[in-house]
């Protein structure tokens, strides 16, 4: 699969990820499902891992989405090559309190930690840290912008 390839599934990946659902009343909880690893032929077509990958999660919700599941999975695969930590980032948007999304930022950085369990990395690789609402990727008080706020960022530690 050549650069370009991986470049443009990661460029659709992105346009889907900016399709949500429509928001429900602020501050409603949620029950996390466990994360379960895609395999098969969804493995195989992951892009490759790089750091910077971004994990999007629809409103109030922290499980993962299926279409972010090979982004994990290239990444515990990225990581299963070296000794390399991660840290991942949660983040949720404006809102809902700042103490709600503060927890709510942590529970999605579980969820994608879970599936990077499931694929071979040790818990001790990976570090969760929760901004909340406090570092936003895009300024704006709308859909827009929140879609691109509710996120788990993989940082190289």
């Amino acid at each position: 699969m050549t650069k370009f390839n991986l470049f443009a599934m990661a460029a659709a990946g992105l346009v889907l990820a900016g399709c949500s659902s429509t928001p429900t009343e602020e501050g409603t909880k949620t029950t996390a499902a466990p994360a379960t690893p895609v395999v098969g032929a969804a493995a195989a077509a992951a892009p490759a891992a790089t750091v910077g990958s971004v994990v999007y999660f629809d409103f109030d919700r922290d499980e993962v989405k299926p279409e972010f599941m090979a982004v994990i999975k290239a990444q515990a695969a990225s990581l299963a090559g070296n000794a390399k930590k991660v840290t991942l980032e949660g983040h949720a948007d404006e809102r809902g309190t700042r103490e709600y999304n503060l927890s709510l930022g942590e529970r999605r950085a579980k969820s994608v930690a879970e599936v990077l369990k499931a694929n071979g990395i040790t818990a001790d690789r990976i570090k969760l840290v929760s901004f909340g609402e406090d570092r936003p990727a895009v300024e704006g008080h709308d859909e827009s912008a929140w879609s691109k706020n509710r996120r788990v960022e993989f940082v190289a530690q």
